[in-house]
């Protein structure tokens, strides 16, 4: 029988979860397009490792955490201005 992932490793799961979907806001309405391309890129990766974690068991937390973190490098919230970057955003 499997054994529960520790909460480290759920706490790491969430983390690396909310890391795909809380990226930066975009500066303005002309960057909304490509903000929305990589957010739902990166919320589609973090979907599809939630669910692999809930059905795959407790086992594979922590290498679906490892998974969804090397994707995430892969793929960086560039391509649009951030607001935080803006005059309004300081």
């Amino acid at each position: 029988m499997s054994e529960q992932p520790t909460a480290a490793e759920i706490r790491a799961l969430l983390d690396a979860v909310l890391d795909a979907i809380d990226i930066p806001h975009p500066a303005t309405i002309g960057d909304t397009d490509a903000y929305r391309a990589v957010l739902d890129r990166r919320l589609g990766l973090a979907v599809i490792v939630a669910r692999a974690a809930l059905v795959e068991g407790p086992d594979s937390v922590a290498w679906n955490t490892a998974y969804l973190r090397r994707k995430l490098e892969a793929l960086p919230p560039t391509g649009y201005r951030h607001y935080a970057d803006t005059v309004a955003g300081r």
